[in-house]
């Protein structure tokens, strides 16, 4: 292993030149255990060369990318693989890039642009970045790696703190000094991921994007479970497309002109609650029958169903810091659930689930159910009783630790000056919006408006889904955070331009919470100046 302390010696002049002509050296190289903040059996890099900015496909500019695994403790637990990318023009930063999907499982390269920033990658702009297959392999949205405990706390936290490690280590390998600055970004389960880092691990990041964060994991899982009881244990529960088509119209029909503006986004969430009674009433079929195949409107049982959905979860028992309930969703205010994510299109429940025929949200809590709880993979999903769970209510409990981001005390981040940008789509049809919006209440009850203002920002997004909708900002978190922590400015209201295709190029106000863009009432309402 390369000596760390001699490579400190050297000045950042020299560290473009020492990465260019000592990357191949790295390869085969290990990383002690005594150096990864928990317990692991060490790291190998099993490939490192440098990557020429001509060759074919890199956007990048000339870095060393380095591979490798982190071996767990247990021979029959996954390791950790992961990916280092060090740039040959570093700007003494470094990005750990949290990765994506419900359960993640497929190593982040970190070679792409960030999500709804696509006109450059953190690595071209000088950013070391890593990331790792957060300790298993992706199964088509499954969760086999969950009969093993050590692999749920590496996807938990553990693969964080390790990866981040490890990461460390080779930057100062690759450079001979360590970053100024270290930075974390994900979306849904990574964006999770940041709160996690936040809560865990507070004196490792200087600064933090959060992006439709899944921080009550276990809620959001719990969800999908009452979700899908309503649509397939009632009979007449399942919520087909149509009607789901059919509530998004009826929901933009009375609410998309409340913030002055004609354009299928509903802004103004809190005056389309006002709404609601007589958007549900209007949706109601006649005498809460059963719709013909002909007819739109909606029976009570298929009501019930949304409703469902739009009040969420409660527990008569606490979870992990005493959480009881997953807030719901904003299904009468614009959420339009007939997209990719939904709630399916088959009224037959498969065995197992898929997306496509039963839903995103159902899907993932029965896998959650059957691998993490209660590891019987033959379990009913649909007989799981939420309210008296029995002897899986410690397991529930448990996990609500383990893979949750819900732990409200920021006091050491807070200490340390690191700075959160946190960013959820009023429309979210898979992480709930509220859940956000929620727990940075709950922050603020805690430690007061103007202690929250100085290290989080939060943005809600109207229009934009779970990386969909009718609205999808492009927008610079990055440098706002970057900003942020290196030069103390805050990043006030920023500028989305829109990439939905149907859409692109318009901008809008990306607003500070609770704040929504209103149109003024003269010029485009596709520049966000109007």
């Amino acid at each position: 292993m390369i000596a760390l302390a001699a490579l400190g010696a050297f000045s950042h002049a020299h560290a473009a030149s020492y990465l260019t002509r000592h990357c191949d050296d790295l390869d085969g190289r290990t990383v002690p255990a005594s150096i990864i903040g928990l317990p692991t059996r060490g790291a190998t890099i099993v490939s490192a060369w440098i990557v020429k900015a001509a060759a074919p496909g890199n956007r990048n500019g000339e870095y060393c990318r380095i591979t490798g695994f982190i071996r767990a403790l247990q021979d029959t637990t996954p390791d950790i693989r992961f990916e280092v990318n060090l740039p040959s023009r570093w700007n003494g930063r470094a990005l750990q890039m949290g990765g994506g999907g419900g359960d993640n499982g497929t190593i982040v390269s970190g070679t792409n642009p960030m999500p709804f920033a696509p006109d450059s990658t953190p690595l071209a702009r000088g950013y070391a970045t890593f990331g790792s297959d957060s300790g298993h392999v992706c199964n088509s949205g499954r969760a086999d790696f969950a009969v093993n405990d050590e692999a749920i706390v590496n996807f938990g936290f553990g693969h964080l703190k390790k990866t981040r490690d490890v990461a460390l280590a080779l930057i100062q390998m690759g450079y001979g000094r360590a970053p100024e600055k270290i930075y974390f970004a994900g979306g849904s389960t990574s964006g999770r991921e940041g709160f996690t880092v936040i809560e865990r691990f507070p004196n490792d990041y200087d600064g933090v994007i959060a992006n439709a964060p899944a921080i009550n994991f276990s809620g959001v899982r719990l969800m999908g479970v009452k979700l899908g009881q309503s649509s397939y244990a009632k009979p007449g529960g399942f919520v087909g497309l149509a009607p789901q088509r059919r509530v998004f119209e009826t929901v933009m029909h009375d609410c998309d002109r409340l913030d002055g503006a004609a354009d299928c986004i509903v802004g103004n969430v809190e005056a389309c609650r006002k709404l609601e009674p007589q958007i549900v009433a209007s949706l109601r079929c006649a005498n809460g029958q059963r719709p013909s195949l002909r007819d739109s409107c909606l029976s009570n049982a298929q009501i019930d169903t949304l409703e469902t959905l739009h009040d969420g979860v409660t527990t008569p028992y606490p979870l992990a810091y005493g959480v009881d309930r997953y807030p719901g969703y904003n299904v009468f205010q614009g959420v339009d659930f007939s997209s990719t994510l939904g709630l399916g299109d088959s009224p037959t429940l498969l065995n197992p689930p898929n997306f496509a025929a039963n839903g995103y949200l159902f899907v993932q809590g029965d896998a959650y159910i059957r691998h993490f709880v209660t590891r019987d993979l033959g379990y009913s999903v649909l007989a799981f009783d939420i309210d008296n769970p029995g002897r899986f209510r410690q397991r529930l409990t448990a996990l609500a630790y383990t893979v949750g981001a819900m732990n409200p005390d920021f006091s050491a981040f807070i200490a340390h000056g690191g700075k959160l940008i946190a960013m959820h789509g009023l429309a979210d049809e898979v992480t709930s919006p509220n859940q956000t919006i929620a727990f940075y209440h709950a922050l603020i009850e805690r430690y007061g408006r103007d202690t929250v203002d100085s290290f989080m920002w939060l943005y809600m997004v109207p229009g934009f889904q779970h990386g969909n909708g009718v609205f999808i900002p492009a927008w610079h978190e990055l440098g706002a955070l970057d900003d942020w922590v290196s030069n103390g400015v805050a990043p006030e209201t920023l500028v989305g331009s829109d990439i939905a295709p149907a859409t692109n190029g318009r901008t809008r106000p990306i607003c500070r919470y609770p704040n929504y863009p209103r149109y003024v009432g003269k010029g485009s309402i596709n520049v966000a100046a109007n």
